[in-house]
Parts: C-alpha cells; sequence; structure tokens
C-alpha cells in the first residue's frame, strides 16, 4: 500500500466496520495505540471524533493517525471540522444535517476527497446524495450515552434510506455484538462502532469479535 489518498472506488467494502473514535474511554492509552489495534482488529474507516479539540488539537491527533490509517489502507476523516480536515491531509470529513454542510465541505476540500453526511430520515438522505455526500451515516440506531439526545432511528427507516440512495450507508449509535442483529435485512453497508471498540479493555479483540458478528449478519 502506498501512502496516497484512499480511492473512494474501494468506499463501499470500507463501511464494513467504521471505528469512531472517543477519547473519553482511553484511561492510560493513548490514542494513536487503540486506533493501531483497531486497525489490527480489521476495523476498516476511522473518524477522528473529539468535540473538545480545537482545529488545532484535531489537526495534531489527525497528523497522527493518518499514516497509521494509510499504512493500512484504511479511510481515515476527521468529524465536522472541514479546517482540520484539509489541514491535516486527512481522506476528508463527515459533516452533519445542515443545509451548507456537505456542499461547503466539498466546495474546501475538492471532488477526491470523501464526504460523509450524517442523515435520520429518508428526506434527508435523498438531498445529502443530491447535495454531493460520498455516503451516509445514519443512526441513532439504539439511544446511546455518547449522544444521549439522538433520535433513535428504526430499522425500518434505515431500510427505506438503503433503498433510496445509491452511495453507501453505514449506521450507528449503540451498535456493539449484542445489538448488530438489528442490522440484519436492511441493506446497510456496514456499522459504525464507538465504545464498543474503544471502550473495551481489548481494543483488537473488540474489533475482531465486531467483525464476527457482522460476518454472521451480512
Amino acid at each position: 500500500m502506498g501512502m496516497e489518498m484512499f480511492d473512494k472506488a474501494n468506499l463501499r467494502a470500507a463501511m464494513r466496520l467504521y471505528a469512531v473514535t472517543d477519547n473519553a474511554w482511553l484511561g492510560e492509552r493513548t490514542l494513536a495505540t487503540c486506533v493501531s489495534q483497531a486497525l489490527e482488529g480489521g476495523a476498516t474507516f476511522v473518524q477522528l471524533r473529539d468535540k473538545a479539540a480545537s482545529t488545532e488539537g484535531l489537526v495534531d491527533q489527525a497528523r497522527e493517525l493518518l499514516p497509521l490509517c494509510r499504512a493500512a489502507g484504511v479511510p481515515f476523516v476527521v468529524d465536522d471540522d472541514v479546517e482540520a480536515a484539509r489541514a491535516s491531509g486527512a481522506d476528508g470529513v463527515h459533516v452533519g444535517q445542515s443545509d451548507t454542510a456537505c456542499a461547503e465541505a466539498r466546495r474546501v476540500l475538492g471532488p477526491a476527497a470523501i464526504v460523509g453526511v450524517s442523515a435520520q430520515t429518508v428526506e434527508q438522505a435523498r438531498a445529502a446524495q443530491a447535495a454531493g455526500a460520498d455516503y451516509l451515516g445514519v443512526g441513532a440506531m439504539i439511544s446511546t450515552s455518547t449522544k444521549p439526545d439522538a433520535c433513535v432511528v428504526a430499522p425500518d427507516t434505515l431500510r427505506a434510506i438503503c433503498d433510496a440512495v445509491s452511495i453507501p450507508v453505514v449506521a450507528i449509535g449503540g451498535l456493539n455484538t449484542e445489538t448488530l442483529g438489528i442490522l440484519k435485512g436492511t441493506g446497510v453497508d456496514g456499522a459504525a462502532v464507538v465504545s464498543a471498540v474503544f471502550a473495551a479493555p481489548d481494543v483488537k479483540a473488540a474489533a475482531l469479535g465486531l467483525g464476527r458478528a457482522l460476518d454472521a449478519i451480512m
């Protein structure tokens, strides 16, 4: 694998086990160590999410994680902060549900960048695809302590979203080896996980276990 940007032609397969970082669970460990272990365990996508960090702080963290993801051939995006994504050389950004976020990210980062958009409804999903999103993050599937105020998306809605768009879809929110079964039959391309990987005492083993659970339903 070279150090070039991730090829978007392989994006659908990269949705399979989408790891979203959360520094709250690190304890004595470093983020880079945990991300390395997640990649060893089969994570296929990494999103840097740190709502408390400044743009500079995100850039510093991203520059540490990007080489790990490049070496593994896995896409790496930054949550919400388009400037941090641009400055760090990340593969792209994941943005929320605002009218201009997707178009603005695309304008700043260019056509090769990966732009993911959060969606909760078929209407939002179609709008995001029309605005140039490369993939959708749909959730929360189950209410979680990570985002207690997130609206819960029913599996039927997830299925309808997957049917309505041609871009890849990853489900997020409360997903772990016990709950992944709710994705069965929805047509989703993968699961995004936060605490199911990063809160685990053994991050690699957690990622491997999630991969096995996904094998059983997808």
